[in-house]
């Protein structure tokens, strides 16, 4: 058998310019996204995972409600309502076309609609990092007023709204000293709510 001929491809030297800047970008992208990858792993990698942490955990306390206390007669002595918790994550607060919002414009907002000191909520904006409660038990003229700020800000990121209860005495000092009173985590402290806590922290009702 006679020997085969060898075949010689031969690429044009615009094909070689070609393939070379090919080549060439293609390296360029994987040596940068290798650069990338490294300063995000090694430089940021421990802020970030920080971060990520705080942005997507956070603790919220649910209050139950409580039952309702009235007197031999009927009338509702003491009473829980409906009110709602406001809670921020300044990092998240955004327009809706993702621009974060300049904390002072934050904190004049809420200081005027919760009627908080601007300082102090200007300084709790610019050193917390994840979600924090800025107004507690506030009643639904307050929480429509934030909403209505939000909507013509076009706000749409950043504030919840939770639900949550608040204990009131329709006869204010009527027999205060013998219904108490309750704390912050909506538990009896003295008086009835106190000595009835177990019964009315389940909800039920009782007539005295």
């Amino acid at each position: 058998m006679g020997r085969r001929k060898k075949r010689n491809i031969k690429i044009d030297s615009l094909g070689k310019k070609k393939l070379f800047i090919v080549l060439f970008i293609s390296f360029t992208l994987l040596f940068l996204l290798i650069i990338r990858i490294g300063f995000l792993q090694f430089v940021q990698g421990a802020n970030l995972k920080e971060s990520a942490i705080k942005n997507q955990l956070s603790s919220k306390t649910i209050t139950p409600s409580r039952g309702t206390i009235y007197d031999s007669t009927g009338k509702a002595l003491a009473i829980s309502a409906r009110v709602d918790t406001v809670s921020v994550n300044p990092s998240q607060i955004k327009y809706s076309d993702g621009t974060e919002v300049n904390k002072e414009i934050l904190a004049h907002a809420f200081s005027n609609i919760f009627k908080l000191n601007y300082s102090k909520v200007l300084k709790k904006l610019n050193t917390e990092n994840s979600d924090f409660v800025i107004a507690e038990k506030v009643e639904n003229d307050k929480i429509t007023s934030l909403q209505d700020w939000m909507k013509n800000n076009d706000i749409t990121s950043g504030i919840s709204i939770n639900e949550d209860i608040k204990r009131y005495y329709p006869y204010t000092n009527l027999a205060s000293n013998l219904i108490g009173f309750t704390g912050a985590e909506n538990s009896g402290l003295a008086g009835l709510e106190a000595t009835l806590d177990d019964i009315l922290s389940r909800n039920t009702t009782e007539k005295f």
